[in-house]
């Protein structure tokens, strides 16, 4: 993590060892962004001439690093620089973790590089009895259409935080997602309760999850299933390279650890994908139209229903 009254770097061994707790940022990647070696090499510098190495970084870094200090936060995780992307093991650690590193900060800051100022909080903007309409401005379009929406690792950057603050392009703070959950809610189907905390995301089928994912995307196809992997509590190892078979691999480890057969109403016959198994989905969009298909499990006296895979078959596991 970055300390961040010189955005310095900082080992600890988990999220849960950083004293004090961490704020952590979610963001776009820009083209050039600093990484762990670009901030290791400006901390060695610094600490040759006496100079703060926070006035040298990029002015992401440092924005995110005075805001969060200025919140009395002495740490901040922002995913560019504070992982070595160079070590495979490390970023295998990182992608495995990264949803913890959220859900444990005290804070997350949403900046929306393309997102104007709000002159007014959105909590003025007149909401009607039922609590789902909008009164919608040029502003809260421009909102809706922010890029941050089309990135798919920021689908578990928004559910995981206790706390959200989205920022503006001039890093004003815009407002929270439990004060806007109704605005997220029309752009991201993800639903009010699950946004306000009130509801745990783990009470919704892996179909409904995985249908939350439907309007993001993702640079590399791989990432498709491992931005996905906290939200399901999977691990599993990342193996760039392994294109779409990386969301076979996690559907298979689902079936493995649950009995949600809702893995498999995915419906989206439209894709042009290759598929060796019609089975498995090809894709989280094949889920996006699936939002509200759920899960019952047996009753107490029926069996509970678990899966095997095999490279060849897919098996109910025999009850005892």
């Amino acid at each position: 993590v970055l300390s961040t009254d010189r955005a310095e770097l900082h080992f600890f061994a988990s999220p849960e060892d950083i004293p004090g707790g961490h704020g952590a940022l979610s963001h776009v990647w820009d083209k050039e962004e600093q990484s762990f070696q670009d901030v290791r090499r400006i901390q060695g510098r610094c600490a040759n001439d006496g100079t703060n190495p926070r006035d040298f970084v990029c002015e992401k870094i440092r924005r995110c690093c005075e805001l969060a200090e200025r919140h009395g936060h002495k740490w901040v995780w922002i995913d560019t620089c504070c992982i070595d992307k160079t070590s495979s093991a490390e970023l295998s650690e990182a992608i495995n973790s990264m949803f913890r590193y959220y859900a444990l900060a005290n804070v997350c800051y949403g900046y929306l590089r393309d997102v104007p100022a709000l002159d007014r909080s959105l909590e003025d903007v007149t909401i009607t009895q039922d609590h789902c309409r909008l009164e919608y401005n040029s502003w809260c379009d421009s909102f809706e259409r922010s890029i941050w929406f089309n990135r798919g690792w920021t689908l578990q950057e928004l559910i995981a935080p206790r706390f959200f603050l989205f920022l503006s392009q001039s890093w004003e703070v815009l407002g929270t997602k439990a004060g806007m959950a109704e605005l997220l809610e029309r752009r991201t189907n993800i639903p009010p309760d699950v946004l306000r905390l009130r509801v745990s995301h783990t009470k919704f089928s892996i179909a409904q999850r995985m249908s939350w994912f439907g309007r993001w995307e993702t640079t590399r196809l791989e990432d498709e299933a491992y931005c996905l992997l906290g939200l399901f509590d999977i691990h599993m190892p990342p193996l760039y390279g392994e294109g779409r078979h990386a969301f076979r691999r996690l559907q298979e480890e689902l079936l493995n650890q649950s009995a949600d057969t809702t893995l498999f109403a995915w419906e989206d016959f439209s894709l042009d994908h290759q598929t060796q198994s019609w089975l498995f989905a090809p894709a989280p969009s094949a889920f996006r139209l699936i939002i509200d298909v759920v899960y019952a499990p047996p009753r107490q006296h029926q069996d509970h229903p678990m899966y095997r895979v095999s490279r060849v078959t897919v098996a109910p596991v025999p009850s005892k």
